[in-house]
Formats: structure tokens, C-alpha cells, sequence
């Protein structure tokens, strides 16, 4: 345990983090990447390229350390950290590479604030840290690994099937190369798959949503067809997996994980979301239709056009007549749509909460979203406009997490 004279320092040192800012963790990485090379197949390259991995870590930091005294505010974060860590399967070694370089981080930008007693404070900070972390990141390995299907570390996967779900996203459905189970997994949890793509210097991990219900023959991803095709740019994985990857292929897989999920309350549930952000609220709305739930769900999604709404003829086909969906296009293709009418309620423009007010269950409702930050942003200002009560707001952001 912290003794008070720790936590008075720890606490002393904050103004000297908010000054120093995300490029103590950017100094951070570089250096923890120049010793550690191998740990860099853990990191996203486009995330660390754009200063969402730097800024996410600093937040992180600062957090721990305005909440020294109070370690319980900071529960719900530690649990998305854990789970995303389990993903990667980050191991307890790896613990000591990052506390090795942080301190040697604040030594070397924070000289004449980080003294020897400052330094002993923060090392036994962050060890104290790191135990909750490796205990709880163990907890869920061994839960994994003895589950029905379960198991722990890499198990290769056969693209049994390939779908092209519109025009930017493609679904591959994932089936044991040993015949076995799969575990089951909560709608609304995300993948971790590592692939070695030809000219990457590192092995890439990405995490993606499942988009299938829990069945336990298999997973289904689907994959949206980044913007470039280089690691930094941020398109490496899915245009490895659009282009090169096909039926019969064998991938692999780390066990389910992430703390976004469906919350079976017998409530109403509006799920909400934007571009591929739809992948997480396929696999609830089809839990939702299996289980004939018996409360209204009220499906809402935004996408640039008709070309890109990816599940459309599958959602419509799910929803039961107590259910409900409006769909928004940014940019609907006139012609596509006079074609082939939608069989949703569709309207032009960002999507707008206040035009559908009365569909919505603001006092009673779960609220699931996930899509593009700003779009997430964007929406839960107006349902806390409209009302609804943050404890029935869930989100999940692709990539490091930001609040909001």
C-alpha cells in the first residue's frame, strides 16, 4: 500500500504533468520503442502516428494520479484497460519494460522536479498499479482459458466465409482450425486477430467487434476498408484482410474480450451508431432476435450513403413489429434510392434525435452507441439534452479511449 507521505508527493507532482502534457508519453514511447523494439507489434502504428495512443496514455497518467486517494473512481477505466490488454496478451514482463521507461521518462524531462524521494513515490505507484492490472488481467485469462471453448493466448481460425456487406465493409466468419468450440462472448464485445502481413516489420494485432450473435461454432468480424494501406496511415490490417486474406485461410485469434456490452435489463434499448460503428449493435440486434425480446428496440444509424449501409436488408428482416429503426444518409444517392426503395424510415443530413423525440424511450431506455468520436460526441449531447440520464449512455470507441 501508498503511505500518506506517497500519495502527498504524488499528488505534488501534478501540475508538473499537466505542464510536460502528452509529450511526456510521446518521449515515452520513443524511447521505450528504441530499447523494446519487439513490444511494438502491441501498438497500433496510426494511433501513435496521429497522437491518439500519447494523448490516451497521458490522460491515463494524470487520472491515476488526481485519483491516489480515491482509486475506486478510477474502476470502470482500469476494467476497459484490462480487457483491451487481454486482447494483446499483454503479460506481467511487459509491466516492467513500461515502468522501466516511464521513470526514466519523468527523470529525464522532469530533472529538477523528480527527485530520488520523488522517484521511489512514483515507482511504488506505478508497482502498486501494475499489480491491479496483472492481478485482474490474470483473473480473466484463467476464466477464458477455462470456459466452455475457451482458451488462453493464439488459436488459429478458417475464413469459412467471406461477405461483401457494402461498399466499404466486408464480413469474415471465423471457424476453430481444430473442429472445437468457441467461447462465448457478450454482444457487443470486440476480437483481438494478429496477422504477419509481408513487408511489415512487426506482427499486427487489431481488435474488432463481433458482429454475429454468441453461438458457439463460430465468429463473424467486419472489417471497414481503411483510408491507405500503410502502417502509419492506418489501412495495413484491413486492406491486408479486404485484398489478401480469403476463404480457407486460416487467421489468429485471441480470446473475446471489452467491457461494451448489452446489458439484459427488460428495458427498453436504442441502439445507436455511424459507419461500421454498426458492427457491435449487429451482434446485439441478433441477440435481441433470437431471444424475441418482448421489450421495445429502436435502431438508429447514420452512414454517408445507401452504398455504405452495410446490414440493411438484414436489420429489416430482424426487427420485430414492436421495433422500430430511422436510418440518416449524409449523402443519399437519389437514383440508388428511387431503384430500390429502403424498407426503413430514412431521412438527409447528420442525424438529428430531436426529429424523432417521441420514438425514443429517454427515461426508461439503455442507450448503446458507438461510431466516429465526434459523431458519438455529437449524439450524446442531444440525448442528455433531450434528458436521458448518463448511467444509460454505453459507447465504445474503436481505437484508445477518450471520454466524453
Amino acid at each position: 500500500m501508498l503511505s500518506d507521505s506517497d500519495i502527498r508527493i504524488i499528488k505534488s507532482t501534478i501540475p508538473v504533468l499537466e505542464q510536460a502534457g502528452p509529450s511526456l508519453t510521446k518521449h515515452f514511447y520513443q524511447r521505450m520503442f528504441t530499447h523494446h523494439p519487439e513490444v511494438q507489434h502491441i501498438f497500433n502504428a496510426s494511433h501513435q502516428a496521429s497522437g491518439r495512443q500519447q494523448i490516451a496514455l497521458f490522460e491515463a497518467i494524470a487520472a491515476y494520479a488526481k485519483n491516489i486517494e480515491n482509486l475506486a473512481a478510477l474502476t470502470q477505466a482500469v476494467e476497459r484497460i484490462a480487457q483491451k490488454h487481454t486482447s494483446f496478451n499483454i503479460q506481467p514482463q511487459h509491466y516492467d519494460i513500461v515502468g522501466e521507461h516511464l521513470l526514466a521518462t519523468l527523470r529525464e524531462l522532469a530533472a529538477d522536479a523528480f527527485t530520488p524521494e520523488v522517484e521511489q513515490a512514483w515507482a511504488k505507484a506505478y508497482l502498486f498499479l501494475a499489480q491491479i492490472f496483472i492481478d485482474r488481467e490474470g483473473e480473466l485469462y484463467r476464466l477464458r482459458a477455462a470456459a466452455q471453448g475457451g482458451w488462453q493466448g493464439l488459436r488459429p481460425f478458417t475464413v469459412t466465409a467471406k461477405r461483401v456487406e457494402s461498399q466499404l465493409v466486408t464480413s469474415f466468419e471465423l471457424t476453430p482450425a481444430d473442429g472445437g468450440e468457441v467461447i462465448d462472448f457478450l454482444p457487443g464485445q470486440y476480437i483481438g486477430i494478429e496477422v504477419a502481413i509481408p513487408g511489415s516489420a512487426f506482427r499486427q494485432v487489431r481488435q474488432y467487434s463481433l458482429s454475429c450473435h454468441p453461438n458457439r461454432h463460430h465468429y463473424r468480424i467486419s472489417v471497414k476498408r481503411e483510408p491507405g494501406s500503410t502502417e502509419h496511415a492506418g489501412g495495413l490490417v484491413s486492406h491486408y484482410l479486404h485484398q489478401q486474406v480469403k476463404q480457407g485461410d486460416e487467421v489468429m485469434l485471441y480470446p473475446p474480450a471489452g467491457d461494451f456490452y448489452l446489458h439484459e435489463r427488460q428495458q427498453p434499448v436504442v441502439l445507436i451508431s455511424a459507419g461500421v460503428g454498426l458492427t457491435p449493435m449487429q451482434a446485439m440486434l441478433e441477440h435481441l432476435a433470437r431471444q424475441q425480446y418482448s421489450q421495445p428496440v429502436t435502431y438508429l444509424h447514420a452512414c454517408d450513403n445507401p452504398r455504405q449501409h452495410s446490414f440493411s436488408e438484414q436489420v429489416s428482416e430482424l426487427l420485430l413489429p414492436h421495433w422500430q429503426q430511422v436510418v440518416w444518409y449524409e449523402n443519399p444517392d437519389k437514383q440508388l434510392t428511387a431503384d430500390k426503395p429502403p424498407t426503413h424510415l430514412h431521412k438527409q443530413g447528420r442525424m438529428d434525435l430531436t426529429s424523432i423525440k417521441n420514438m425514443l424511450p429517454i427515461k426508461t431506455g439503455d442507450f448503446y452507441l458507438c461510431g466516429p468520436v465526434s459523431f458519438m460526441q455529437h449524439v450524446v449531447q442531444q440525448l442528455q439534452t433531450l434528458g436521458v440520464n448518463k448511467a444509460n449512455i454505453h459507447y465504445e470507441v474503436f481505437g484508445p479511449h477518450e471520454q466524453f
